[in-house]
This record gives structure tokens, sequence and C-alpha cells, in this order.
């Protein structure tokens, strides 16, 4: 599976991280940047992974920032996506149990290496549970 993958500089240590850990189980990875830890705007970066899920590019994408949430909110802006934040693995994997998540948000400064892993691991490994959820789903993309 191909998978975007964009941080701002506060989430860049741990986009760097992640990617290498996807890379190693065999994901294909996207990364539209940031490329260093200097001061970015994270809506440039929410904006590449967003566009490739609402254009059908890629299937799903990760996006890093400090609290997840500056990323989430930028990404829901685009058609076809629902990006969720997740900074546990309960959270992570009821957001692609009941809202079938296509975009993972993590905030750096509230979760450490190894927790993050477990999220992304959940994250990645449940599946949509369809049902009532897909009708409310459904009814998000005719807001």
């Amino acid at each position: 599976m191909k998978l975007a993958i964009g941080a701002d500089h506060a989430g860049y240590a741990l986009k760097e991280k992640l990617k290498e850990k996807l890379l190693s189980l065999g994901y294909d990875i996207d990364d539209v940047g940031t490329v260093s830890d200097e001061s970015v705007d994270y809506p440039d970066y929410a904006k590449r992974v967003a566009k490739k899920i609402s254009d059908s590019e890629i299937e799903k994408g990760i996006l890093i920032c400090g609290s997840g949430i500056g990323m989430a909110i930028a990404a829901n802006r685009y058609p076809n996506v629902r990006a969720a934040v997740a900074n546990d693995e309960e959270s992570a994997k009821l957001s692609r149990q009941h809202n079938d998540a296509n975009i993972l948000s993590i905030g750096s400064r509230f979760v450490e290496d190894e927790q993050a892993d477990k999220i992304v691991d959940s994250w990645l490994n449940t599946e949509f549970e369809g049902g009532r959820h897909k009708r409310r789903v459904d009814k998000m993309e005719n807001l």
C-alpha cells in the first residue's frame, strides 16, 4: 500500500522515524515534506497529503504536527477527506472502524515514538466496519 506522509517542523523528527518504520514494513511512502525542523506552515503540508487523498491518487495518509489538530482541520477542508486526530491506539482504531478515516493526524508533542508506532499500527490494521457507520460517513460527504 502507498501512503502519503507529511509534517511541519514540530512533527519532522517523528515523521522521519515513522517513515523509516513503514518503509521497513514494505509500505510505499510518498513523503511530501517538510525536510527539516525549520519553521514552516502546517496547512501547506496538510494540503499536499489531503489533495492526494481527495484526488484518489493515494488511499491513506499520515500527518504530524505539534498537536495533530491544525493538520486535521486543514486536511478536512478537502472533499472525500476524513482526517482524524489520534494520540492513542483506541482513538486510532475507532477512527477507522466508525469513521473510515483516511488520514491519521498525530500530535508529536503528545506522544512518544513507541506510542506513535502503536497508534499507526492500530490505524493501519483496523478495517472500516461499514453498516450503520457507512450511513453516517455517507452523510458527511453530503453536508
